[in-house]
């Protein structure tokens, strides 16, 4: 195989369309010789017809053809409908027959369960066929309204792009307590209807790895050389702005190239294309006029000729590390380059692990922090709700990160953007970006969400100077400990509330912090009383953290904790304890 010329985009164009059309003409070539014996999937894919192979056409349904199929009803005809959810038992997993419901404009408001088998998701979740002819969002699941499944269920109808691998993390009330379980779901439309399956996640393993190409900006895809068919995950087509029903073919890939990148891009394809695995490149592409610096790993797949009769390629969009990176300097040695992205990796991977659980980070130690926290749910039985905080040490090991945070209203929906701002901020705050820079782009995000309500945040950096930097959106003012008294924190530069003014920027204020301080940290839920002035809250509250004086974090919190207990309180809270050795 003939190398590309590689600093000229018509000939690496030139040359693919070329390398594509042999690769078909041979494969053909090779059946012909074989006595027209079927050469796989992807060749009929190719072009190859009902006509092509002598067979008689499927019916809708897939399954066969002719007086003898057996989903035929007898006085009526074929009724694919009838062999498709005849068959729905047969499947291992959960899986329903979606029909849509409009509204009076048109507009799909919720999906009606027409058919179902018998396969539970979670013990205390009825199976589908128990459920036909009930509304899937206003009462047969209606934990999954606020997940965004309703809009990928209407853009499986409009586009008839398959769903593959969306999880769900599903809450629903019931006999009194939260039950939780995350589901994969999959759909695919068939006809005016949709096809659906869900399970439940097999380990947490898996559930990262979903969600690793949101959190690592990462997406694949696969070009099938023979049928010419693209498939793109929805993190590649995030990177690349496209739309989902028109992925991209490879020269089209090859017109985003940044012109220096035309060579280097044209060797990783005649790598793939030659069968050397694995090709690995970081190529420029100009994307809706900006460019984005992605790393590309591609693989061929082999057929059964031993020729590459498809290539997988697995991005990772690296474009807003290397944005900072040309703000702090214009030029790194390769070294220092990989070095940042060994450190990208395992900021990655801590964050994955933390995704789940609200924990406070040992790290904080080097730091010259001890830390403390606790979620307080209104409920002894409840397990998630809309509060939560962040502690951490930062990529760039000289600062903390502390936050804490309130999603506004209760239950499904507050689980739902509770887990949007925590995640947020997280991976914000890594940018290097300052408290308010931060809150300001959190209200953004929460202002871009038309799903979203209002919700309160406070953001703060410890670094080694031991002065607080920090930023807050309509949240209750931290207080500190100092010897053996008990005040809270200014907050003159308090800004509203997140999702109230797009665009609005947040200033961050400093206060110094000397040896010994503890700063505390909470959500209105610990001051808040019904028929009682926030104010004697925070007063309380003030009296108590008084009378912690000499206590470790721990036990600061411990006992906080113990007074909201015994206390009335209608909402859930957090504490968070953060003291300066």
């Amino acid at each position: 195989m003939t190398r590309p010329r590689t600093d000229d985009l018509a000939a690496l164009k030139s040359y693919i369309e070329r390398e594509v059309a042999t690769l078909r003409a041979e494969v053909r070539r090779a059946r012909e010789a074989a006595g027209g014996e079927t050469a796989g999937p992807a060749l009929l894919a190719a072009g190859a017809s009902s006509a092509d192979t002598g067979r008689a056409p499927l019916c809708p349904c897939g399954q066969g053809a002719g007086a003898g199929h057996g989903c035929a009803d007898a006085g009526e005809g074929h009724d694919p409908w009838h062999c498709l959810c005849a068959a729905l038992p047969a499947v291992p997993m959960s899986a329903a027959l979606l029909a849509p419901v409009r509204d009076g404009s048109g507009e799909i408001v919720d999906f009606v369960i027409r058919a179902g088998n018998h396969v539970r998701s979670a013990d205390w979740l009825m199976p589908p066929d128990q459920q036909v002819g009930r509304p899937f969002f206003a009462e047969a699941r209606p934990g999954a309204r606020a997940s965004g499944l309703l809009s990928a269920l209407r853009q499986v109808l409009a586009t008839g792009r398959a769903l593959g691998g969306m999880v769900v993390d599903y809450t629903e009330e019931r006999y009194g307590r939260l039950r939780r379980v995350q589901l994969v779901h999959y759909a695919a439309s068939c006809g005016d209807q949709v096809l659906t399956t869900w399970r439940p996640v097999r380990s947490q393993a898996e559930l990262l790895t979903i969600d690793a190409q949101h959190l690592a900006s990462m997406g694949w895809g696969r070009w099938d050389l023979l049928s010419g068919s693209v498939s793109w995950s929805e993190g590649l087509q995030r990177i690349f702005r496209t739309d989902p029903a028109l992925p991209w073919s490879l020269p089209e890939l090859c017109d985003a190239l940044v012109e220096a990148d035309v060579g280097p891009f044209g060797e990783f394809i005649a790598s793939v294309l030659a069968g050397e695995e694995p090709a690995w490149t970081r190529i420029r592409f100009t994307v809706l006029g900006e460019v984005r610096t992605v790393d590309l790993l591609g693989r061929p797949v082999a057929g059964t000729d031993g020729r590459p009769w498809a290539l997988q390629l697995v991005a990772r969009d690296l474009t807003p590390q290397m944005r900072s990176r040309r703000r702090l300097v214009e030029k790194q040695r390769e070294t220092e380059q990989l070095r940042q992205q060994a450190a990208a990796e395992r900021q990655v991977a801590s964050a994955l692990r933390e995704a789940l659980l609200p924990t406070y980070s040992e790290g904080l130690a080097d730091l010259g922090l001890t830390a403390a926290a606790a979620y307080l749910p209104a409920e002894p039985e409840a397990a998630v709700g809309g509060d939560w905080y962040k502690c951490r040490p930062l990529a760039d090991g000289e600062r903390s990160l502390i936050a804490i945070g309130d999603a506004s209203g209760h239950g499904l929906e507050a689980v739902a953007r509770m887990a949007q701002q925590r995640h947020g901020v997280a991976g914000l705050a890594q940018t290097g970006a300052s408290a308010g820079s931060v809150v300001t782009w959190l209200n953004d995000l929460v202002c871009a969400d038309p799903a979203a309500n209002t919700a309160t945040v406070a953001v703060g950096h410890i670094g080694g100077d031991r002065v607080l930097r920090w930023a807050c959106a309509g949240h209750p003012a931290p207080l500190l400990l100092r010897g053996e008294r008990a005040f809270t924190l200014p907050v003159e530069h308090r800004g509203p509330l997140l999702g109230v003014l797009p665009g609005h920027p947040y200033r961050t204020a400093e206060f110094p912090l000397v040896g010994g301080d503890v700063l505390l940290l909470y959500t209105d839920g610990v001051v808040e009383r019904r028929g009682r002035d926030i104010t004697e809250g925070v007063a309380r509250l003030v009296g108590s953290l008084t009378g912690c004086a000499g206590l470790e974090p721990q036990g600061i919190i411990d006992r906080l904790a113990a007074e909201y207990v015994r206390a009335e309180h209608d909402d859930d809270a957090c504490l968070l304890a953060v003291r300066v050795d």
